[in-house]
């Protein structure tokens, strides 16, 4: 494999850019050689436009591995491959000229077949055909985005699996956690809870409250306040055999929404720690390319492509968080309020 230099990637980028017209106005990105230069570069492009541009910096190692960067502090990509940086400039060269997410796949269909179902893809390789969605995005997941935004109906959805062939107990995950057995124990619903005196009851309990139950694979467990038996036996939530989770908190009043996803005891969020929801660039790939979280930039891409009316990007995340890990929440179990429900227990 050919080493990447300055001089290497300039001469590659001319002749790929002297094949179409529609390069001929996307140059190579900037290429720097230390962190300190990436900073400058991105200072002396907010001072240039006052705001960050958004555009791509090449920050080249002596070995040829070239990390990609549309913020100084943030990679978005990293590759020796010079078929790849090609793809990768030209992928943002071509969707800052400004366009839907469909007219630059479009757009990248013309200059090359394979970039087009690449980009359609999402992914850094050729997936070949994608076939498309072909339902109502907001049936599994994606309804509770919005209301979720504000903290309604609770503040944090949580969602467990175990592995293959098993399933997580809903009772005893809620139980665990510190809702009230005897309502557990009834059965109660939502609908209980909320019919109460009008509704005022709950209306002032509904902080100390739970939801629970199953869908598809996952067993979830909604709430807002820390659950009261949060770690407290670490033995019984060993028994439920929990192989993977995932957390979606919200905190509206401080626009901060967060992703935690747990598989095998460890975090999937390539070295980032803990990630926060924000809104995204349509066409631009959330996470780094290639990395853990790949799974979500293809799924992403395809709500994009697949759901245009889709607006609102807390939406097209839910909806692609249902389609690569297969989170659900029953939508008319909660719009007739017919999900397990209970308070936290008293103490």
């Amino acid at each position: 494999m050919e080493i990447i230099t300055e001089r290497v990637l300039a001469e590659a980028w001319q002749r790929t850019a002297g094949r179409h017209p529609l390069l001929a106005e996307v140059g190579p990105p900037p290429v720097v050689r230390a962190e300190a230069e990436l900073e400058e570069w991105a200072e002396r492009a907010e001072e240039e436009t006052g705001e960050e541009s958004g555009a791509l910096c090449l920050l080249l190692d002596e070995d040829g591995t070239v990390h990609g960067h549309h913020d100084p502090y943030l990679e978005d990509f990293a590759t020796r491959d010079l078929d790849q940086l090609l793809y990768l400039i030209a992928e943002a060269g071509v969707r800052r000229r400004g366009g839907s997410p469909e007219e630059v796949a479009d757009a990248l269909g013309r200059i090359d077949p394979g970039w087009g179902r690449r980009f359609r893809g999402g992914g850094l390789d050729d997936p070949g055909t994608v076939e498309p969605c072909g339902r109502d995005p907001l049936d599994g997941l994606a309804w509770i985005a919005r209301s979720w935004r504000d903290q309604s109906p609770y503040t944090t959805l949580a969602f467990y699996r175990a592995a293959p062939g098993h399933t997580v107990d809903a009772e005893q995950l809620a139980l665990l956690y510190g809702a009230e057995p005897g309502q557990v124990a009834a059965g109660t619903r939502l609908k209980v809870l909320r019919a109460v005196d009008d509704g005022r009851a709950h209306g002032d309990r509904q902080w100390k409250s739970c939801c629970f139950g199953r869908a598809g694979e996952w067993t979830f467990l909604l709430h807002h306040e820390t659950p009261p038996g949060a770690f407290a036996d670490k033995e019984a939530y060993a028994a439920l055999g929990i192989k993977e989770s995932v957390h979606l908190e919200a905190t509206s009043a401080k626009a901060i929404y967060t992703f935690d996803h747990v598989r095998d005891g460890r975090r999937v969020d390539d070295d980032r720690g803990l990630l926060e929801l924000i809104w995204y660039e349509p066409g631009r790939a959330p996470y780094p390319r290639g990395g853990e979280l790949d799974f979500l930039n293809r799924a992403v891409r395809r709500a994009e492509l697949d759901h245009p009316e889709l607006t609102d990007s807390f939406e097209l995340y839910f909806h692609a968080l249902e389609q690569s890990l297969g989170l659900r929440l029953p939508r008319r179990d909660f719009e007739e309020g017919e999900v397990r429900a209970a308070y936290w227990a008293e103490k």
